[in-house]
C-alpha cells in the first residue's frame, strides 16, 4: 500500500492557501469543485500529491467533514486499486471503516475525475482523517498540471504524526498494513510504506505535525524558501510551525 496524497484543510481560505504554496515554489492545478461540496488545488508529483482542500462557497451543502475537522495538515490518504475489496478486507481484520463512497469533480478541458473512497472511523485516528482512495480516472488527475515545481519538489517523503499513545497507533498501522511495516524508532515508531515514512511521535496532543518533501535540488529550493523564512540546516530546509501548515521541510531526494 502506498501513499496517495496528503490533505491540508483550508476551509474558506483556498485562494490564500494557494498563494502561500505558490510562493513556496509549488505549481498548482486550477481550482476544481467536488460533488461533495468542496473544492481543491493540487501540487502533483509522480506518485503522490499535496491537496489544498477548501469549502465550495457556491455549494448548497458545504462538505461537513471540513467544517468539523481542524484546519491545517488534516488527512492522510492511501492508494487502493479496489476500494470495495479493500473495505471487505479491512472489516475482516477488525478495522472500523465506513461503506465505500463515490464522488467526482470536473477537470477543465479534460473530463470528470471520479473517485471511490473508504474512510477509517474518526475514533480510530484522533490526529486527523485517514482514508483510502481508488482513482477511477487516474490519468485525468495526474495530467491536470505540470509535475515540475520551482522548488524542485518531486514527492511527499515523510509525515510526522504526534500521538499520545504511540504503541496503540503503531498497532493500528500494523493492522492496516501488516506488522512488518512498523518498527520501533526512538521513543516512537516508524511506518515504512515504500519510499514514504510515517513517524509516530510521543506527544501530549494528537495531530499531523510535519510534512517532508523530497526535492531534486536543495540549491534550487534555497533562495525560494529563504524568502519565506525557512531555516537552513544544511541538509534540510525547515519552516517555522504555523497553524495552517504545521512544519514543512525539504530534503534532497535519494538517488
Amino acid at each position: 500500500m502506498l501513499l496517495d496524497h496528503v490533505v491540508v484543510n483550508v476551509r474558506d481560505r483556498l485562494d490564500a492557501a494557494a498563494r502561500r504554496y505558490e510562493a513556496l515554489g509549488f505549481t498548482l492545478t486550477a481550482p476544481s469543485r467536488h460533488t461533495l461540496g468542496s473544492m481543491n488545488r493540487l501540487a502533483l508529483f509522480a506518485d503522490n500529491y499535496l491537496e489544498l482542500l477548501g469549502i465550495d462557497p457556491e455549494a448548497p451543502k458545504p462538505r461537513a467533514e471540513l467544517l468539523s475537522s481542524p484546519t491545517g495538515l488534516n488527512a492522510i490518504v492511501f492508494a487502493t486499486d479496489d476500494a470495495a475489496a479493500l473495505h471487505r478486507e479491512l472489516r475482516a481484520r477488525g478495522v472500523p471503516v465506513g461503506e465505500p463512497m463515490e464522488f467526482s469533480r470536473p477537470i477543465l478541458g479534460a473530463g470528470e475525475a471520479r473517485f471511490r473512497t473508504v474512510h477509517v472511523a474518526a475514533a480510530a485516528v484522533p490526529y486527523g482523517r485517514l482514508y483510502f482512495c481508488q482513482h477511477l480516472t487516474r490519468d485525468l488527475v495526474w495530467g491536470a498540471a505540470s509535475h515540475e515545481h520551482r522548488n524542485g519538489a518531486v514527492a511527499v517523503a515523510r509525515i510526522a504524526i504526534d500521538v499520545r499513545d504511540p504503541p496503540a497507533a503503531a498497532a493500528f498501522y500494523g493492522k492496516l498494513f501488516g506488522e512488518s511495516s512498523v518498527r520501533a524508532e526512538g521513543e516512537g515508531f516508524a511506518v515504512v510504506l515504500g519510499p514514504v515514512q510515517i513517524e509516530l511521535r510521543q506527544a501530549t496532543r494528537d495531530g499531523i505535525a510535519a510534512l517532508t518533501f523530497a526535492t531534486c535540488s536543495l540549491g534550487a529550493a534555497r533562495p525560494i524558501l529563504a524568502a519565506e523564512n525557512f531555516r537552513d540546516d544544511g541538509d534540510r530546509l525547515v519552516s517555522r510551525e504555523t497553524e495552517s501548515d504545521g512544519v514543512l521541510e525539504f530534503v534532497e531526494a535519494r538517488a
